[in-house]
């Protein structure tokens, strides 16, 4: 049944830019893939050891200007300087690790936020090599060939879509793994009480340093293929909190703590984004029979497009009050109340 529940859609995904033709439908699908990589990132950290960082823009903006950089001023290839953009990230959060891992709740949270702030302020005045403000325009990317064989030159969106999909699939693997692995038992049990796992003798901040390694690594990663396939970076695009933010909307309302709640969660905010950003919500309710030339048509209309914050916030407020656990954990409730009645 699992090779089913996994294989069966990867499958069909792998046949989707056959079948599909349209740009922007492909479009959507790499945007997809990239926020199951954040989320599934986010979720070894913040999901298993219960450690809600809120500042891993840092370690997604540190992969996308490491392979970035080393691409304009060093003219190495993105799938060589993606590697050593993810060795920076994967150092930088040993490094913080080592510092925040000593505070607990709010607190960290806090130092998570800072510490991204820290590294944008930081990319914002190193002009020399992050350009500031103007931020970085990637030149053409080199052709990627194995000997004389031509694997792609980067024309069209579906090359990004294989790329995308394997990062998607490579990151929801290591989630699957860290939670059946001794360390992911160590992380879930740190995040019911650190206490407790304390006495018990796991040791607490070298189960979390390895957490936050594995999540940083896969954040970088997914941070070099957001910016080589936007094709522009500069420091609030990707250090922006927002960014950290929609890591953990993904989990949260997919469910946090599980491998198939980002998955699902990452669905629901990035195809609700792309139905913001394109009216498609105000256009469906005037088919419904809203007068597009009224009071409340007009405003929608207008408003609506921008009000991305606004809904999102309503979306949290009504998963927290109605479904605390999440789109996984409301489902799950369900199919366990229906069997019982039968």
């Amino acid at each position: 049944m699992k090779v089913l529940y996994w294989g069966l859609p990867l499958l069909l995904l792998l046949f989707i830019p056959l079948w599909v033709q349209s740009p922007y439908a492909l479009h959507i699908f790499i945007l997809l893939f990239i926020a199951i990589a954040t989320g599934e990132s986010w979720n070894v950290i913040g999901g298993f050891a219960g450690q809600y960082s809120v500042g891993h823009a840092a370690y997604y903006g540190l992969g996308a200007y490491g392979a970035f950089v080393l691409l304009e001023h060093n003219h190495i290839a993105p799938w060589f300087g993606v590697w050593v953009a993810v060795g920076i990230g994967s150092v930088v959060a040993l490094m913080v690790g080592s510092i925040t891992f000593r505070l607990r709740g709010p607190y960290f949270v806090l130092a998570s936020i800072a510490v991204a702030e820290i590294i944008r302020l930081l990319a914002l005045n190193w002009k020399d090599v992050t350009n500031g403000a103007e931020g970085i325009l990637a030149s053409d990317l080199p052709v990627l060939q194995i000997g004389n064989h031509l694997v792609t030159d980067w024309n069209g969106k579906t090359p990004y879509y294989y790329m995308g999909l394997a990062m998607a699939v490579f990151c929801i693997g290591v989630n699957w793994a860290v939670k059946r692995s001794k360390l992911g038992y160590y992380l879930q049990a740190i995040r019911e009480d650190q206490d407790a796992a304390h006495s018990l003798g796991i040791p607490l901040t070298q189960s979390k340093n390895a957490a936050l390694l594995i999540s940083a690594a896969c954040t970088a990663l997914a941070g070099s293929f957001a910016a080589f396939y936007v094709g522009f970076i500069e420091p609030q695009q990707v250090f922006g909190l927002d960014v950290s933010v929609q890591m953990v909307l993904v989990c949260i309302i997919g469910g946090i703590g599980t491998v198939t709640g980002p998955l699902l969660g990452a669905v629901v905010l990035v195809l609700l984004s792309e139905a913001l950003r394109s009216n498609l919500i105000a256009q469906g309710l005037f088919k419904l029979g809203l007068s597009e030339t009224s009071a409340t048509g007009a405003f929608l209309k207008e408003n609506l497009a921008h009000a991305h914050v606004l809904i999102y916030g309503l979306l949290v407020i009504v998963v927290i009050l109605w479904m605390p656990d999440g789109l996984v954990g409301f489902v799950s409730a369900r199919l366990r109340r229906k069997a019982a009645a039968e």
